[in-house]
């Protein structure tokens, strides 16, 4: 295991930390709040959204990792998976959405641990990004690591909770 690849785990799982933190708490009401205007899913289809989406993330990252392109997955069908989803686990409940989060995002974070510095820095075509040059750790940024920080900080302006400012250090949210 590599520092790098450390510090990218941990903050997968403080931000999942965060999120079922959140989840947690919600009543039915807040668990059923549209997210926006040009949202339309609930919170809780987020938070099941969330666990959903790990092995898919952690997927295409290993292909980085082993140097092969990403090919075929475009932003159009990422929103119909999306779309999918949101018709498929509508009912979802606070239980079973925490408990997906935790199990995919657990074995998310081993995953990551287990990248050597160099599957890190391992590049291909990214066919999310006009099928660019991408490395590994890119991928995992934007996605694995950074999911569960991105939909925390959408589900809190949709309750109206205060977010993390830019600047921001993500540990001043614990607490």
């Amino acid at each position: 295991m590599s520092n790098r690849s450390e510090v990218l785990a941990t903050r997968l799982e403080n931000g999942v930390r965060e999120l079922v933190q959140l989840a947690s708490t919600l009543n039915d009401e807040q668990w059923h709040t549209k997210i926006s205007a040009h949202d339309q899913r609930t919170v809780g289809v987020i938070v099941h959204h969330v666990g959903t989406m790990y092995p898919i993330e952690i997927e295409l990252a290993q292909k980085l990792a082993a140097g092969q392109a990403v090919e075929g997955v475009t932003w159009d069908a990422v929103h119909e998976l999306n779309a999918g989803h949101a018709r498929d686990n509508a009912a979802c409940t606070k239980e079973e959405a925490i408990a997906l989060v935790e199990k995919n995002s657990a074995a998310a974070a081993a995953a990551v641990r287990a990248l050597s510095d160099e599957q890190l820095d391992n590049f291909a075509g990214l066919s999310l990004n006009s099928d660019g040059p991408r490395t590994c750790q890119f991928m995992l940024e934007d996605h694995a690591v950074g999911h569960a920080w991105h939909h925390l900080l959408k589900i809190r302006r949709a309750l109206g909770s205060p977010t993390l400012r830019v600047g921001e250090r993500a540990e001043a949210a614990v607490g």
